[in-house]
């Protein structure tokens, strides 16, 4: 599963360098953090020891050194690759941008003023639909790393979610394939036995019949 986001993420990385722009990863995980550097590409960080159980502790510690490197102008963009969890048959690699957010629709078309202009060449006013005290700017200065945190919190434990399943369905997969070969070598068994079985009684009945000949 974790190749599944390697090979994503590396894909990506590939059509970014394609267009002349600099990548760096930062990996979650040892097995990522190997595959990225045996491919030789440019590791910024890596963060381990929590694939199995990941704490929100851990999402904090990731977003912070993400969030310091945008700030610092280490990265112009930040984007996260995870497995999606379904269920423990699907799960799926999805592909989100954190940083910079996606500006925030702030003003929608102006209700019953639009009805009543209808029909005008007037172009439709927009208005405000919350006023922000303090300032939109330092809302999101407080906001953007627990956005961060949370995003990196819940691609954490879905992808985790996704391994365990993904190892169940491979264990039950397992089961069942040994249930099956079980069945069928008994199968052979059983005839082999009865074959040698038929053999000897045909051994007795001819001896039989030849001692009384």
């Amino acid at each position: 599963m974790a190749s599944n986001i390697v090979r994503a993420g590396v894909a990506a990385g590939r059509a970014y360098d394609a267009e002349g722009r600099r990548v760096v990863y930062f990996a979650s995980g040892q097995r990522p953090a190997s595959s990225i550097t045996f491919r030789g590409l440019p590791l910024a960080d890596s963060f381990t020891g929590f694939t199995d159980r990941p704490a929100y502790a851990d999402a904090r510690r990731i977003a912070g050194r993400l969030v310091a490197a945008y700030v610092d102008d280490e990265v112009d963009q930040v984007e996260i690759f995870y497995n999606r969890y379904f269920s423990a048959l699907l799960q799926e690699v999805r592909r989100e941008t954190l940083l910079p957010l996606q500006r925030a629709t702030l003003l929608e078309e102006g209700g019953e003023e639009d009805l009543e202009r209808e029909g005008s060449e007037s172009p439709p006013q927009h208005r405000a639909l919350v006023d922000y005290e303090p300032d939109p700017e330092q809302i999101l200065g407080r906001l953007v790393p627990d956005y961060v945190e949370i995003s990196i919190y819940r691609a954490l434990l879905e992808s985790t979610a996704s391994e365990h399943g993904a190892r169940m369905t491979a264990m039950r997969n397992a089961t069942d394939n040994a249930s099956t070969l079980i069945d069928q070598l008994t199968l052979e068994m059983n005839r082999a036995r009865q074959a040698e079985i038929t053999q000897e009684i045909l051994e007795v009945v001819a001896g039989a019949e030849g001692v009384a000949g």
